[in-house]
């Protein structure tokens, strides 16, 4: 079924998790690798499947057969010892007709009907192979119990009996439905990062009325707007902003960061984190499915559906093997029957059922959409999300790192911390000319220049024409004197001469100030320096990048002197300063053509063209919605460390990915000369076909089991 299948958005949808693009509205199998779907999105109340359930009845009922027809066959030899005398060994093999046909027929039901649909849609997979060996050896045994006397004399013993292979069919059965059965269980483990993101969510909230009463309410009758109680240990129901009391809230289970943040009035608050020992006062602005958990939830899961580029070797691999495991089966049986010892049929039979049983391709199919899925979990409880598995693979391979400065090196909120006025001229003046143009624009070393006019308390005048210059700086009258606020490029532009202010405006930019030139009138009145903190968590970062390789280029607005000054502090290897938005994505195709693999990491929109372009974008989730939509990952506190968890989370993935590919490769390049006889002329090994089931089911959950090692990497 297609993905835009129109659907009632309250009926589940099922998906498989080797094939994404196959959804269904019921459970079952997939069409393509005959795998059983599974939910689409996982819910709070998600447990095992029916299909769990249906394969674990199946195999308790096969195993209570299979054991004494395994007996039974294994002891053939002793039956005149220990038969009753009434009990002869025609009636020992009618037991184990009427032991191995229930096994083989409920057992085996859903691997022969996915068979069956894998002829129909000529989609050739495991479940091909596996009820082709299991009807091969059940069918042989039946023809051998009712037709024996059609069989050549040297295949029949003193009493005209044929060995019968009903406990191979059985046994292989058994064992291929404990392999389901351990692997849909562990597939559902794969779900449990997503499952503890959605137990984060209170189930109500207490909702404050216009009147000052109180009401505990459901979470879903919450909307935006409503003003919220939260007491000391609660949890926050849902995103808004603080507007009374203050408290530190542990924002842990959604940043990965351990250390609680302090919230007063106009913060930010976060749905699902936990409040300290203060109560707060909360106006609700994000519910439901607009809250950042819900996003966070929804992007994990679309990337845990999502196919790394690794997968199409796989894929490639797969869609010839299993045919081409059939016709090494054929191969076999012929070979057997021309050249192998007597009863030629009956090993000629069984080395071919052991080839087709064997060589099921489940774990080669599972080997990367399984570790895809438990490191996007694994990442998403890091502060780390991934929006695909592609960004996941490529992360590994970065090897430069573009980023920007404001909010990404930087806090992204800055501070006005100097002002210089010519002697003609006063600061609060200055300032107060400078706080009213700004106040007209969005920029963020604006607001810090109104913020600081603001707690001066000066008055600002009336605005009229104003003009934002691009990368340059704004212009306008206030109280109808022409004032302009910006950079050198700007003044020159203007006429402005800025000459006598240069040498103080160099000294402040050495200290890594931001420095606004102000123009009053015809003159340079003089100029506010402001600073952007240096994140405390970038210095440990860079060092960590730098560590593992990586070089470093810092693209940034800012004027040079600032942006080297904040370079020289955390040794960046390179910087480009004095950069408009559309060379940022200039700048990263220049390096991707020189062979790098480019990873580049921003907050703005100015920054969305570039990470866009980039091998892999890195989103601050402190950021811009369109610099986020434009990212391959995004880090939810936006602090840089998480560039070094996904790179190592990246790494550790890209590494199960290949153990489990290389594990699958060489089980089946190994198992299937072993199961065709190979070693049968120097040595007299055979491998029994239910050997050959019980490997196959092993390898599958081999690789499960390593893929989910991937939850308990070091943080």
């Amino acid at each position: 079924m297609e993905k835009d299948i129109p659907h009632d958005p309250h009926t589940p949808l099922y998906t498989c998790p080797m094939h994404p693009e196959v959804e269904q509205m019921e459970e079952g199998s997939c069409p393509v690798c005959g795998m059983a779907l599974e939910l689409k999105e996982i819910s709070v109340q998600s447990e095992e499947s029916a299909e769990y359930h249906d394969m674990l009845r199946r195999f308790n009922l096969s195993l209570l057969l299979a054991l004494p027809l395994f007996i039974l066959a294994m002891t053939a030899d002793m039956a005149p010892q220990w038969l009753p005398g009434a009990l002869s060994m025609k009636s020992v093999q009618w037991l184990q007709f009427l032991l191995a046909t229930p096994v083989v027929i409920y057992g085996g039901l859903p691997f022969f009907i996915r068979g069956y649909d894998s002829l129909r849609h000529r989609n050739l997979n495991m479940f091909t192979l596996i009820s082709l060996g299991v009807l091969v050896a059940w069918g042989y045994s039946i023809a051998a119990l009712f037709f024996a006397h059609l069989f050549p004399p040297q295949m029949r013993d003193t009493q005209g009996l044929v060995h019968l292979y009903f406990e191979s069919a059985a046994i292989i059965t058994t064992l291929v439905l404990l392999g389901q059965v351990l692997e849909l269980r562990a597939r559902s483990r794969t779900g449990e990062a997503i499952k503890s993101l959605l137990q984060l969510s209170p189930e109500s909230a207490h909702l404050l009325h216009s009147n000052g009463s109180e009401e505990s309410v459901p979470l879903e009758h919450i909307k935006p707007g409503n003003r919220l109680r939260i007491r000391p240990g609660e949890k926050i129901p849902v995103d808004g902003k603080v507007i009374e009391g203050e408290s530190s809230v542990d924002e842990s289970m959604i940043t990965g960061e351990p250390m609680q943040v302090g919230k007063r009035r106009g913060d930010r608050l976060i749905g699902a984190t936990i409040n300290g020992t203060g109560s707060l006062l909360m106006e609700a602005q994000s519910v439901g499915n607009d809250t950042l958990l819900a996003q966070i939830v929804q992007m994990v899961a679309s990337a845990q559906r999502s196919r790394a580029p690794i997968q199409k070797v796989a894929d490639t691999v797969s869609s010839y093997f299993v045919p081409g495991v059939i016709f090494i089966a054929v191969i076999t049986f012929f070979l057997w029957i021309a050249f192998g010892p007597e009863p030629r049929i009956a090993y000629a039979i069984i080395n071919a059922v052991a080839v087709l049983i064997i060589a099921c391709p489940c774990a080669l199919g599972l080997a990367t959409p399984i570790s895809i899925m438990v490191a996007t979990g694994r990442g998403a409880t890091e502060g780390v999300l991934f929006k695909n598995a592609e960004a996941l693979e490529i992360m590994e391979r970065v090897d430069t790192l573009v980023i920007d400065k404001t909010g990404t090196l930087t806090e992204g909120h800055p501070k006005v911390v100097s002002l210089f006025a010519d002697e003609t001229s006063a600061e609060p003046e200055l300032l107060a000319y400078a706080a009213a143009l700004e106040s007209q624009s969005e920029h963020p070393l604006g607001e810090a220049v109104v913020a600081e006019a603001k707690a001066q308390h000066l008055t600002l005048g009336s605005v009229s024409g104003f003009v934002s210059h691009t990368g340059e700086g704004i212009s306008g009258s206030v109280d109808n004197v022409q004032v302009a606020v910006g950079n050198p490029q700007l003044m020159q532009r203007l006429g402005i001469d800025i000459t006598p202010l240069l040498d103080a405006a160099e000294k402040r930019r050495e200290a890594a100030q931001t420095i606004f030139f102000v123009a009053v009138g015809e003159r340079a009145a003089g100029f506010i320096g402001v600073a952007d903190p240096i994140k405390a968590s970038a210095p440990e970062a860079i060092a960590q990048l730098h560590k593992q390789g990586i070089r470093i280029i810092m693209l940034t607005g800012d004027n040079r002197t600032t942006a080297e000054a904040i370079a020289k502090a955390l040794r960046i290897d390179e910087v480009h300063a004095e950069v408009m938005p559309e060379q940022k994505a200039s700048a990263v195709s220049k390096l991707q053509k020189e062979g790098h693999i480019v990873a580049m990491a921003g907050d703005g929109i100015n920054d969305a063209p570039a990470l866009a372009r980039a091998h892999v974008g890195i989103a601050m989730g402190t950021g811009t919605d369109v610099a986020m939509q434009s990212a391959g990952i995004t880090l939810v506190k936006g602090d840089i460390r998480g560039i070094v968890r996904a790179r190592e989370l990246s790494r550790a993935t890209m590494r199960n990915i290949r153990q489990n590919l290389f594990f699958a490769f060489v089980y089946n390049s190994a198992g299937i000369p072993l199961a065709a006889g190979l070693l049968y002329p120097y040595f007299g090994v055979l491998l029994s076909p239910m050997i050959a089931a019980a490997a196959m089911s092993f390898s599958s959950v081999s690789v499960i089991g390593n893929a989910l090692r991937l939850r308990n990497k070091n943080k």
